[in-house]
């Protein structure tokens, strides 16, 4: 435990301390190791420590329900990835044209999109940086993209996130689930109910702040 927690430390000070980590020449400038990069190194170090300093055995690391939960995981998400990043990248335009027209016409459906396209590229960051200048650019109020900021969130739609995949693998009493049709799963109601709500409050918000 001491090994792990001791890499954290190192993650935690080397991510506060950026001249610390190694640099590198990068377009004729020096920039230090970025923290994916860092995470991993230390991740794995830790991990290969664990098993020569300790007493583990190794033939069981494969057979353990978490690791196998988390390699289901890892597998899922990254078929998914791929997946969704290929079919958004071509299709951009398209969907941008048509769903911006829809927008323009009624802002309030901004966060029905806005929901939609963080379940297609499952990030909400890429969902944000793809849509909200789009809004912007028809004319879609700062007010109203602020307050339905929350819909970005749309992972749960379809249970194929890791965190949910993980969820379903781990819960030995079965009531975490995937249903019949896919979509009828034990993270869509929880997930609805959170966006929804998040969305009213932040309208409400806006209303009373007079940003809408």
């Amino acid at each position: 435990m001491w090994i792990f927690l001791g890499a954290i430390v190192v993650v935690a000070v080397l991510g506060a301390f950026p001249e610390l980590r190694p640099q590198f020449e990068v377009k004729g400038a020096m920039k230090p190791m970025g923290m994916v990069d860092v995470i991993q190194v230390f991740m794995l170090l830790a991990g290969s420590a664990l098993l020569i300093f300790t007493n583990v055995d190794a033939g069981k690391i494969g057979k353990n329900e978490i690791f196998r939960s988390g390699m289901i995981a890892l597998v899922a998400v990254f078929g998914i990835s791929w997946m969704a990043d290929t079919m958004f990248a071509v299709h951009t335009p398209m969907m941008k044209e048509a769903l911006g027209d829809i927008v323009k016409a009624q802002p309030w459906t901004y966060a029905i999109m806005l929901l939609l396209i963080s379940k297609f590229v499952n990030s909400q960051a890429a969902a944000i940086a793809a849509f909200v200048p789009l809004a912007l650019g028809i004319g879609v109020e700062p007010g109203i993209i602020v307050a339905f900021a929350a819909a970005c969130y749309g992972y749960y739609i379809l249970p194929t996130y890791p965190s949910d995949l993980a969820t379903i693998q781990f819960d030995r009493s079965g009531t975490t689930h995937i249903g019949r049709f896919v979509i009828n799963h034990s993270f869509i109601l929880p997930g609805l109910i959170g966006v929804f709500s998040s969305c009213v409050a932040g309208y409400a918000l806006a209303k009373i702040a007079g940003y809408i």
